[in-house]
């Protein structure tokens, strides 16, 4: 089982920027195929997908909502997973989750349903 550990949400006004951070543990990048994703949910909304990468492949998965506004990516050597925001929107308002999953060489998931392993959640709260 991986440990996951979000930090970086808060507060921002519309067409700020805020940088998730997710600290993983009890596991080690490179020792399996994995996934690795964001999520988030809405008040009142079900859990959806925003970005999941394949490190090992160097695919990536962004929702059509955030392309080209954030970037996944991941640091080896921290264990550590980030989602760059830029441009941000009020409909970005949401409990942000990190997961991840054993996966096969050249998978990538993008459902919440395919993840095993969650994240407590960080709030980013954008305001107009």
């Amino acid at each position: 089982q991986v440990r996951l550990v979000e930090s970086g949400g808060g507060s921002v006004q519309a067409g700020g920027s805020l940088r998730l951070s997710c600290a993983a543990s009890g596991y080690t990048y490179g020792n399996s195929y994995m996934n690795w994703g964001w999520f988030r949910q809405p008040p009142g909304e079900a859990r959806e997908g925003v970005a999941t990468i394949n490190p090992s492949i160097g695919s990536a998965y962004y929702a059509d909502s955030v392309k080209g506004r954030f970037t996944i990516s991941q640091d080896n050597a921290k264990n550590t997973l980030y989602l760059e925001m830029n441009s941000l929107k009020p409909e970005d308002t949401a409990m942000y989750y990190c997961a991840a999953r054993r996966a096969l060489l050249y998978e990538l998931a993008t459902t919440p349903s395919a993840y095993n392993d969650w994240g407590q959640g960080t709030q980013v709260t954008v305001s107009s």
